[in-house]
């Protein structure tokens, strides 16, 4: 029997290692975003109607969880973005063309 040869080590491209940390942060919000909106809409919604707080004429639970929550994840999307998120170009790069 012949030896079995190792797979080579191939470079990893440094925009994979990008586009993995920006999907992780992405699922981590989608994550937080799921948390808010649950904790907030069966938290203050689980009681009876008749017992609801309002603000702006709407449910408590349905002002944090749903309009509250939308202005904050959107301003957190904002951040992520501007903080956290690079600028990758889709071109090969110049040592790697042939």
């Amino acid at each position: 029997m012949g030896e079995l040869e190792k797979p080579q080590k191939r470079k990893q491209d440094k925009r994979f290692k990008i586009a993995n940390r920006e999907a992780l942060i992405g699922v981590g919000l989608a994550i937080f975003n799921f948390i808010w909106w649950f904790a907030f809409a069966y938290g203050l919604g689980d009681r009876s109607p008749e017992n609801y707080t309002y603000v702006f004429g709407l449910p408590a639970w349905f002002f944090f969880s749903c309009v509250l929550g939308f202005v904050v994840m959107v301003l957190l999307v904002i951040f992520v973005v501007k903080v956290w998120f690079v600028e990758v170009p889709f071109d090969e790069e110049e040592g790697e063309q042939s």
